[in-house]
């Protein structure tokens, strides 16, 4: 709540007194920023969609693609700009192909650690039908859309002893005005410890990484992140740790759970809103 004072104190004092030089000023140049944060089971599939601008982080599993172009399609979304694929497990990357195939994507950007999987050759084989040629991320990525920030966060190793799948997770925050959301894939001890020691982020929404896994390093994780609110991407038949739950309770955060139902967030540049799908 503190965060969200201070930011419409600020953006009040500034309408009414002007920007001297050296304020942060924001510009919504294409109407709030709406996120939808599928109810996809254990796996992640985020959009993100302005009046004209489309970005979506991670596809579910095998089979969901048809889900997200049927939302895009109720929603008038066509195509989009950017497809952000943290890392290459089965329910991030298994409904991309058929993604890739249905509509025009205008980027992609992948994490740097390929799996031997049915659902990575789909992948790989429909970009190349597409001309596509995905960036593999290993240096800090800056796209914006609409007047929202997308920073697309790399793995500082090039691979990991534990777990070198998830912990080579593709981080994203985005900003828009006053405001600052992370995605953190499924950023295991190692992945979320160096993204904290080079990042120092406040962040109104956490995407939870890992679907709410407990893990040693979350808490300082969750401390140093802040979050207002918090979103876990679970199933009931793997759903969020309780020792998660607490954590993120003591630490103040609202916290959401898509096993329940899927998110949506809306975002002015001077406040995020969070509620469950109707």
């Amino acid at each position: 709540m503190k965060k969200r004072i201070t930011a419409l104190i600020t953006a009040a004092a500034l309408l009414f007194s002007g920007c001297s030089s050296g304020e942060k000023t924001y510009e919504l140049t294409d109407g709030k920023l709406n996120i939808y944060i599928f109810s996809a089971g254990k796996a992640d599939a985020a959009l993100f969609y302005t009046d004209s601008h489309a970005v979506l982080i991670d596809c579910g599993e095998k089979g969901f693609g048809k889900e997200i172009l049927a939302f895009m399609d109720e929603n008038d979304i066509d195509s989009l700009d950017c497809m952000i694929i943290t890392h290459f497990d089965k329910d991030h990357v298994g409904g991309a192909a058929k993604i890739l195939g249905s509509v025009e994507v205008g980027q992609v950007f992948q994490s740097n650690c390929p799996k031997d999987s049915e659902e990575y050759e789909k992948y790989v084989k429909r970009l190349d039908e597409c001309g596509i040629t995905p960036q593999t991320v290993r240096e800090t990525v800056e796209v914006n859309f609409g007047g929202a920030n997308f920073i697309i966060d790399p793995p500082a190793q090039e691979t990991y002893e534990t777990d070198p799948s998830n912990n080579s997770s593709l981080i994203t925050t985005v900003e828009l005005g006053y405001c600052t959301m992370l995605f953190a894939g499924d950023a295991e001890d190692d992945r979320m410890a160096e993204f904290t020691q080079a990042n120092e982020i406040d962040c109104d929404l956490l995407k939870v990484p890992y679907h709410g896994h407990y893990q040693d390093g979350l808490k300082s994780f969750v401390e140093s992140v802040d979050p207002e609110y918090a979103v876990m991407t679970c199933s009931d038949e793997e759903p969020e740790d309780e020792k998660t739950v607490k954590l993120l309770k003591k630490a103040g955060a609202k916290t959401f759970v898509t096993r329940k139902n899927a998110v949506r967030v809306s975002c002015d540049g001077v406040e995020v809103t969070v509620e469950y799908d109707d």
